[in-house]
């Protein structure tokens, strides 16, 4: 019997190519596993009316441990309209299903490293005092609050009854939305809960903590938003008392977004809520060669989904040979085999990977900075496949 069980979930677009290589490396490693396919993603939701079926929400309640590539997401109106037509007109709704899932398994611990790998041309430069390019080497690991603030769901369209009389109650409602007619607004609200907070405060600091990180920086605007942000930012204070050599830093969104590129080797650990946390992700993401290195974890109590953070790009899945990176699917994989106690496997392929960036001789479209045609390959850049052999073959040879 196979040592683990992993619930693949490949999904949407190139969601289904990143996920054969990063399976392939795995195997390479030396990874135990028996694989299992769950449905979810666009094809379910034009089918079933559900992106995410009963049956894939079975096989993680049983296995725990699941590695997600990518789903398509499009806005309420487009999604009903390619609905089966048996399905249409029936109150379907279209829910992302990566928040859904998030949601139903309580995965409100989302880390998102970003570390800068040498010898990867997309890595940020900058000038410095004399005219030198600097290039600052990056690691920040970033904590986002994954299941609540502005994607938790709870919107209205058109507010009526009690959650009008609600939001009238609101002074500031009275003086500036009091005269828009209801079917003007739309309210969209952005609910911390204590809980939820002191958990992903909680998992910051420790993270810092046991990997040697100076600080913990708060990313939030508690100036203006001032009872989420603010019970936030003073839920880390008290914190901070508890990791007494780990500084707390207190940045809003805005100035962070400009500081990233003026000093982004003086972050260490971010923490912040679900919609900062994910602009304040990709920010870094693309510090360090933009979104074909961005890997990610959610975690819950029990359950654990593993994620590149980019989407499923359905314009490159129609390639009749792949062009995509695949290495923040792998690296997801790599977040995924820590999880499991397996960190030497996990060592292995990031050496692997790292080996073949500084070598630089295999590099997909991205890397070489081309626009991604189909014609990339013919003109030098690897394909989604040619990575994953050069990953594997390092990871073969030690």
């Amino acid at each position: 019997m196979p040592k683990h069980t992993i619930v693949t979930m490949p999904g949407d677009g190139i969601g289904r190519v990143v996920m054969q290589e990063a399976i392939r490396v795995l195997d390479a490693a030396g990874f135990d596993a028996l694989y299992l396919e769950g449905d979810i993603g666009w094809d379910c939701w034009c089918r079933e009316g559900n992106a995410l079926p009963e049956r894939t929400i079975k096989l993680l309640e049983q296995y725990k441990v699941g590695l997600f590539g990518a789903i398509t997401s499009k806005p309420k109106e487009e999604a009903a309209a390619e609905l089966a037509p048996e399905l249409q007109g029936k109150g379907y709704v279209y829910a992302s299903p990566i928040v859904g899932m998030r949601q139903h398994f309580d995965l409100d611990i989302c880390i998102r490293p970003c570390h800068t790998y040498k010898g990867n041309p997309l890595n940020f430069i900058r000038r410095g005092a004399q005219g030198e390019i600097e290039e600052p080497e990056v690691d920040v690991v970033i904590f986002r609050q994954n299941t609540e603030g502005l994607y938790c769901g709870v919107e209205w369209s058109h507010p009526e009854g009690i959650v009008y009389d609600a939001l009238m109650s609101h002074k500031n409602f009275v003086k500036n939305f009091s005269r828009v007619p209801k079917e003007e607004i739309a309210v969209s609200t952005r609910i911390f809960t204590r809980r939820a907070t002191e958990r992903i405060l909680r998992a910051a600091f420790e993270h810092a903590a046991h990997n040697g990180y100076k600080s913990v920086t708060l990313c939030e605007k508690p100036n203006v938003i001032r009872e989420t942000s603010g019970m936030m930012y003073n839920m880390a204070k008290a914190m901070q008392k508890e990791y007494g050599a780990i500084e707390l830093w207190n940045t809003n969104i805005d100035a962070q977004m400009m500081w990233l590129t003026k000093n982004p080797e003086d972050y260490g650990v971010i923490v912040a809520g679900n919609m900062f946390g994910d602009i304040v992700s990709d920010g870094f993401a693309g510090l360090i060669g933009g979104l074909g290195f961005a890997c990610s974890a959610n975690l819950g109590s029990t359950i654990a989904v593993f994620e590149p953070t980019h989407g499923s790009a359905p314009k490159y899945a129609g390639y009749e040979v792949s062009i995509v990176n695949p290495i923040a699917m792998i690296e997801s994989a790599c977040m995924m085999l820590d999880h499991l106690k397996e960190e030497a496997l996990a060592v292995k392929i990031r050496k692997a990977i790292a080996e073949v960036i500084l070598e630089g001789k295999v590099r997909t479209y991205d890397m070489m900075k081309m626009k991604g045609d189909r014609d990339v390959v013919k003109n030098g850049a690897a394909s989604t496949r040619q990575m994953g052999d050069a990953i594997i073959a390092k990871v073969i040879s030690g």
